[in-house]
């Protein structure tokens, strides 16, 4: 697909990957735990109505590893730099899984250049009675076929995920998950007592049927910003963007449009 560039940018020694596309008002993405660096078709279509920038985190794929680099603070606080760096104000700041945790944490510590916040299935916090499951056991095809109710896409993911030439990426991207969420898994008691601090217009989308983070794990977010609106779509694992494209583009959307900021 046409119409983006990729750039590098350098911040407190780590030079990270970054993609841009589109105009408009600007719309941050931060991906998941299974890595970034690629233009996607939903990207594409938001693309349409917003400037996308599509940073690839420290620790993952083509940015740099820091020595900095311990704990999911320390990507936040970096992110928190990079929007004062790139001069963006009014972001629509958007996060999938791991990304959704991330961008939780930087509205939690500062929303001064956020406009609305979107999160994708994220993780970040606990909730009594629901349990995660464990994919740091899970190999990476397992773990790609359960990202999807789609057994169609499950399989093609999957193939995909054992492709010998990506091995040296998923490994690294691996190792920056396990330094950042394993313990406490996946959540941040942090985060959990002051997401109240969060006055932004949110969205919280998940899959209604997401093995990798339970949508039950919603209520987490609910019950702490109860002005959130809660999106659960049906026949759908753990990336609404890729398995649920259109409707995923028209529902953040009409949130951002009627987010009245």
């Amino acid at each position: 697909m046409a119409g983006y560039t990729e750039t590098k940018l350098t911040l407190h020694g780590c030079s990270i990957h970054v993609i841009r596309g589109g105009s408009g008002a600007p719309l941050v993405y931060l991906h998941g735990s299974g890595g970034g660096g690629l233009w996607l078709p939903w990207m594409e279509d938001l693309a349409q109505r917003f400037s996308v920038v599509v940073p690839e985190h420290p620790g993952f794929g083509r940015s740099d590893t820091p020595e900095w680099l311990d704990g999911i603070h320390d990507v936040a606080l970096f992110y928190l730099e990079f929007l004062a760096a790139e001069n963006l104000t009014g972001v629509h700041l958007m996060g999938g899984s791991l990304g959704g945790w991330i961008a939780a944490e930087m509205a939690m510590l500062d929303a001064s250049r956020l406009k609305t916040l979107t999160l994708i299935g994220p993780a970040g916090v606990h909730v009594p009675g629901v349990r995660k499951p464990d994919f740091f056991l899970w190999s990476a095809e397992e773990m790609a076929r359960r990202l999807f109710h789609d057994k169609a896409m499950g399989e093609e993911a999957a193939k995909r995920a054992v492709d010998p030439a990506g091995g040296d990426v998923r490994m690294k991207n691996i190792y920056t998950v396990a330094r950042l969420a394993w313990h406490p898994r996946f959540y941040d008691p942090l985060l959990m007592k002051w997401l109240k601090r969060i006055k932004l217009p949110t969205l919280v989308v998940w899959g209604r049927d997401d093995q990798v983070l339970p949508a039950a794990l919603a209520r987490g977010f609910a019950e702490r910003l109860p002005q959130a609106e809660i999106e659960i779509v049906p026949d759908c694992g753990h990336l609404p963007q890729l398995e649920k494209k259109d409707v995923f583009v028209e529902r953040v959307t009409r949130f951002i449009a009627g987010s009245g900021r």
